[in-house]
């Protein structure tokens, strides 16, 4: 099966590689996208832009691809869903929540020269950061592309019901099932309390599991193939 891969903030296509190697020796075809504006060179791309590029990587699927978002881009493979009711045959949202319509997309830091750059480790110390070594949390500040002020700050559309109707999968890496459930139940996350078919699945990481522990993370998108 095709599995569209979508990092998070900062992060290229290349966040990617440990994942997609050992899904392609399980016998998947992993399609990670470099989403405008974090890989390509431009810096004024928008959050529209980054629909668009995940959408075409959709259309491009051997048939209905599962949707993998990780962190904010939780909310890109989200609106693929909302785009694309009918095509993605399941989203896989890892360390992150679907925005709501008329939201912000990922308004989370400062905007400096029309950019959002990485913050350093200080605001990610504790659950989200407790598996990355030095080494890793050096390859992963180095690599950082800042995102532009287009994208993070751009408003979240969503206009098809049927959206709901999508099988979601939410992989909770830094924080449990129990926890998730807990917000879902308080409203906190309104998006996922009205999905009709959703399964909570723990993975035992950090915030960045597709560095930490990649053949893992492969291997629970497989089976959630």
């Amino acid at each position: 099966m095709d599995m569209v891969l979508i990092g998070g903030l900062w992060l290229s296509g290349s966040v990617w590689d440990g994942v997609a190697d050992e899904l392609a020796s399980l016998g998947h075809r992993p399609v990670p996208v470099t989403l405008p504006g974090q890989g390509d060179g431009a810096v004024s791309a928008t959050l529209d832009d980054q629909r668009t590029a995940v959408l075409a990587a959709v259309d491009g699927a051997d048939g209905g691809p599962v949707v993998v978002g990780h962190s904010a881009a939780c909310t890109l493979a989200w609106l693929a869903a909302d785009a694309r009711p009918d095509r993605v045959a399941r989203t896989v949202l890892i360390g992150g929540f679907p925005s709501a319509d008329g939201q912000p997309y990922a308004d989370f830091f400062p905007v400096t020269d029309g950019v959002m750059p990485f913050p350093g480790w200080a605001p990610f110390e504790g659950a989200d950061t407790a598996d990355l070594d030095e080494q890793a949390r050096r390859a992963i500040a180095d690599a950082a592309i800042p995102v532009p002020e287009g994208v993070a700050r751009g408003v979240v559309r969503l206009t098809d019901e049927r959206r709901f109707d999508v099988p979601v999968t939410l992989v909770c890496p830094e924080f449990s099932p129990a926890q998730a459930r807990e917000w879902i139940d308080a409203g906190e996350l309104p998006e996922l309390a009205r999905a009709k078919h959703l399964d909570l699945i723990d993975l035992d990481s950090g915030h960045w599991p597709m560095v930490s522990r990649p053949v893992e993370l492969a291997r629970l998108l497989a089976a959630c193939a």
